[in-house]
């Protein structure tokens, strides 16, 4: 008999909240950012005998948030509660600002609580939540804007090579060399795969218009924030302007249901983006989803790749998921039991409770924070 089916509660006994920092594989930008280092934040709950463990990329003050403000809230509550849990969580930042670090500790710390649920129920986390689909197409994402024109076409290319139909690059720090770049990125992968850009941002409106059809020309599909995700006035004009098969995208900076449903209500998006890791954990991630659902539009899930495996295979909108370049290989670094992508497609095991992920605490030594 497993410990969830012998207690009608198993109450929480221990929750910590650990940093991690880890220098990137060479300098990485976008349109709008540049950065050396990625921060991992991994949340671990002990309950019934078992650990969960969440994390999300985020800055050392969300592990504070969740040492002095979340963890003290949720221990004795009984770990199979995660929507109370939840519900507790939000409550007690209420003074403190929903959007930021405050909900991606409220996410780290859910993502481990579900983890936990499932690893105390004895199954994987996607036959908790209800797969929908066996396994869950990948989009190779990386291109950044400090990469060399060879770098860029090797790094594409291989991912092409490796089965990806999908892959994205980024661009908009350099708007005179972006045709260039995007060019030599369709050039390194064929013309049988699709090929995704990312501004973050950085155009204007009709700046990103004009470049719209530009990348159309070069067999683009996948306009990432043309320009600013709060602009969602400028989203709605691009997507009905830009060419019909090209899909605009956004919303990796929601960290709310009402924000993905005022981009939704405002018609800004063809295809709407998430992140477990900022939205509100899986549970933020799965009312995501249900608006998706409501609004017929699909979904995406940004960065975090390993994370969002369970969630896209049960989430019935969801369409692909984003391979992270650099998250991809902060996962395959720190954690047991990370999937790689075999002809464009990551299939959960079901043969592992809960995501299926073990920390490897050793390793990840020599990068704390």
């Amino acid at each position: 008999m497993n410990n969830a089916s012998s207690q009608s509660t198993i109450p929480i006994r221990k929750i910590s909240a650990t940093v991690y920092t880890i220098p990137t594989d060479a300098p990485e930008s976008d349109g709008t950012l540049a950065w050396d280092a990625t921060t991992l934040v991994l949340v671990q709950i002990d309950a019934g005998g078992q650990t969960g463990i969440g994390y999300g990329y985020a800055d050392t003050a969300t592990a504070a948030l969740i040492r002095d403000k979340l963890a003290p809230l949720l221990l004795t509550h009984d770990a199979l509660a995660t929507n109370a849990c939840w519900h507790g969580m939000i409550a007690a930042i209420r003074n403190l600002g929903r959007p930021g670090i405050c909900s991606m500790a409220v996410s780290a710390v859910d993502t481990a609580l579900w983890d936990l649920k499932a690893k105390l129920l004895n199954v994987p986390l996607a036959a908790l939540l209800g797969i929908a689909r066996p396994a869950v197409p990948v989009y190779g994402s990386g291109g950044f804007t400090s990469y060399s024109i060879d770098r860029l076409q090797q790094q594409l290319q291989g991912w092409v090579q490796d089965g990806m139909r999908r892959v994205k690059m980024k661009i908009g720090r350099d708007s005179a060399g972006d045709m260039w770049r995007v060019h030599a990125a369709r050039d390194a992968i064929g013309n049988a795969a699709e090929l995704f850009v990312d501004a973050n941002g950085a155009y204007a409106r009709k700046q990103a218009l004009a470049f719209a059809q530009d990348f159309y020309d070069e067999g683009v599909t996948w306009f990432e924030e043309p320009v600013s995700s709060d602009d969602l006035d400028g989203l709605h004009l691009l997507r009905d302007r830009a060419p019909p098969a090209m899909a605009i995208t956004a919303g990796e900076y929601g960290y709310d249901l009402p924000y993905f449903r005022r981009m939704l209500e405002a018609q800004a998006v063809d295809v709407l983006q998430a992140d477990a890791t900022r939205c509100g954990g899986i549970t933020g991630f799965l009312g995501v989803a249900a608006l998706c659902e409501a609004f017929n539009v699909p979904l995406s899930s940004h960065c975090a790749p390993s994370l969002h495996l369970p969630l896209c295979c049960a989430a019935r909108p969801a369409i692909h998921l984003e391979y992270f370049h650099d998250h991809a290989r902060i996962e395959r670094m720190l954690f047991d039991g990370v999937i790689d992508p075999v002809d464009g497609l990551l299939t959960p095991d079901r043969s592992r409770p809960g995501l299926g992920l073990e920390f490897k605490k050793q390793d990840a030594q020599c990068y704390m924070a």
